[in-house]
């Protein structure tokens, strides 16, 4: 995964060369240098591939520090905000001008949990803050979950989801929801019973990962036209 990254960052960064067109070279101001650095990040969610926003394969750790990995079941195709929360939710993100929601679905290691991660794009930074302001307290709402029939996560449905929670990074909301893969409710389940699982950190993991590779500043050049001047 990271080799991965590092090749997509590199033409990321390529590309996004052309916004310096001085004939001669110079070194980068610091504003520019931000500037950079924000437009990079806010095109990776249609620059990279769905492949690489949700990765084949997160590593987590697992109770007793044992390492494992959470294995993505499917994508589901690019939605509408609104079409991809819950309506408490998709108040908050309507609101502050939510572009269009990505969805994958997690398994972990012994097809036990389930997660649906969520990725709301919103148009900058400064919207997905006011956005986050607004979003409610309620670990009962949140993205809704995707099912892949004849999967792991066939059963995998709103009335499933244990826990939901979301991470921002850059200019999206990043949002989880956790269940079990047998298809039991959330009520079917005793409330602490998650909590001393692996379900919980196993869904924050995976969704906090692929969080932070949206969010990871890239490497800026130094200059207009480059690394040298």
């Amino acid at each position: 995964m990271g080799i991965v990254l590092a090749v997509a960052a590199t033409n990321v960064v390529v590309g996004a060369m052309g916004g310096f067109s001085e004939t001669r070279a110079r070194p980068l101001t610091a504003e520019e240098r931000a500037s950079y650095v924000e437009r990079d990040i806010a095109r990776r969610w249609r620059a990279w591939p769905t492949t690489l926003v949700f990765p084949e394969e997160i590593e987590y750790m697992g109770l007793g520090r044992v390492q494992q990995y959470a294995r993505r079941v499917g994508i589901a195709p690019e939605a509408p905000c609104a079409g991809a929360v819950d309506d408490q939710v998709a108040s908050a993100l309507k609101d502050q001008g939510c572009r269009t929601m990505l969805r994958a679905t997690y398994a972990d290691q012994t097809s036990t949990f389930v997660v649906t991660v969520g990725v709301a794009v919103m148009e900058d930074e400064e919207a997905r803050e006011a956005a986050s302001a607004l979003l409610p307290v309620d670990d009962r709402v949140g993205v809704r979950p995707v099912a892949f029939p004849g999967t792991v996560a066939d059963l995998f449905g709103a009335a499933q989801r244990q826990r939901t929670n979301w991470v921002g990074a850059g200019p999206y909301i990043v949002f989880s929801a956790a269940g079990y893969a047998d298809g039991r409710t959330r009520e079917a389940v005793p409330p602490d019973e998650p909590l001393h699982s692996e379900l919980w950190p196993a869904a924050q993991t995976v969704a906090a990962r692929i969080a932070r590779a949206l969010g990871e500043p890239p490497d800026v050049p130094r200059c207009t036209q480059g690394n040298e001047c």
